[in-house]
């Protein structure tokens, strides 16, 4: 038994039992009964002559005669694979999410860690994370186990709608991951598409729709991507924050005129939320540069109050800083500049 296992492959001069070496047929010489007993009777006559030999094909079942030795080798692992499963299913083994003890038939092991539970737990922890949406997180229940279960596992426990869905969230994330693929933009199609190498444009093979990569709109060919005013925010905030290749990459999809103008809009934007407020009626930015608190739009030309954005009267606009009622009564040149210095106007209670 000792040379049986240790010994075998050494004396037969074979270097991996998963190697196998294709030959000839090899064919030895045999001597026949009846060519034998000629022989005897003729070497018992004197006769000197030669024997007759006549060439046999040895035994079948002693030569190696495959075709594909790939197709051999799988056969021998799928019968080796089918005959550790049934000695996996006539054995115990004690689950350790239900801690009862169940016949291997009942149960499933992961081929990482070969750590064993029975089917019943299986199904319930796979379903929920399925229907969670963690159809990457299906591993092994052991603590600090990295073991997952297989696409065939999951489809031998779990339900056919299930198993459907299961499929198509673990093709989405992993298509999430390849950067050359994106998504169809049509809401009514959200394909994914492959992207050429070095390119802006994708054409989707269901809908032929060609779109551009970068900014997910209609194919533009050389022109910058359109950027719109919701974006103008984003847009500025990443160019200020990017480093000289990104601000490159930038300049070259939206136009370095398009980054200038949304820097130069949100410069003004910044200054205008700063230094001035807007007309109650017609939203026109107004500042305030001298005089009372009185002010006309130069818009709509409507009265309005400084100090509460309030509208005036057109026949009457200073009775709102007369009227004892009125939040900002004797305040018409509250906060006044005058000569350099602020005038205060005493609040009457």
């Amino acid at each position: 038994m000792q040379f049986l296992k240790e010994e075998t492959l050494t004396y037969l001069n074979i270097v991996s039992p998963f190697e196998l070496k294709m030959g000839p047929q090899k064919k030895v010489q045999r001597r026949t009964t009846a060519q034998a007993s000629s022989s005897t009777e003729i070497g018992f006559g004197g006769a000197t002559g030669s024997d007759v030999d006549q060439e046999e094909i040895v035994d079948e079942r002693a030569v190696q005669d495959v075709e594909s030795l790939s197709s051999l080798i799988q056969e021998i692992l799928d019968f080796n694979q089918a005959q550790q499963m049934k000695s996996f299913n006539s054995k115990l083994f004690l689950c350790n999410i239900c801690f009862c003890e169940k016949l291997g038939s009942e149960c499933m092991h992961f081929l990482e860690c070969r750590h064993v539970y029975c089917k019943a737990c299986l199904k319930d922890y796979f379903e929920i994370q399925i229907k969670d949406g963690q159809v990457k997180c299906l591993n092994c229940p052991e603590p600090k186990c990295s073991s997952v279960a297989t696409p065939g596992q999951v489809k031998e426990l779990v339900e056919a709608d299930l198993f459907a869905r299961y499929d198509r969230l673990l093709l989405q994330s992993t298509l999430d991951l390849m950067a050359d693929v994106v998504y169809c933009p049509r809401p009514c199609c959200q394909l994914p598409v492959m992207q050429e190498p070095g390119g802006t444009m994708a054409i989707c093979s269901s809908c032929n729709f060609a779109f551009c990569t970068l900014c997910r709109l209609t194919y533009h060919g050389v022109s910058p991507c359109k950027v719109t005013a919701e974006k103008l925010i984003d847009l500025r905030n990443e160019y200020l924050q990017a480093d000289e290749a990104t601000k490159r990459f930038l300049e070259q999809r939206y136009g370095k005129r398009v980054i200038q103008k949304a820097l130069e809009e949100m410069e003004s934007k910044d200054w205008l939320e700063k230094n001035s407020k807007s007309c109650p009626c017609c939203g026109t930015p107004i500042q305030k540069l001298d005089g009372c608190n009185k002010m006309t739009c130069t818009g709509c030309m409507q009265y309005f109050c400084w100090i509460c954005m309030g509208s005036l009267s057109r026949a009457n606009p200073y009775k709102h800083f007369n009227d004892p009622e009125s939040p900002c009564f004797n305040r018409l040149f509250h906060a006044v500049d005058v000569n350099g210095d602020v005038w205060e106007d005493e609040i009457e209670d």
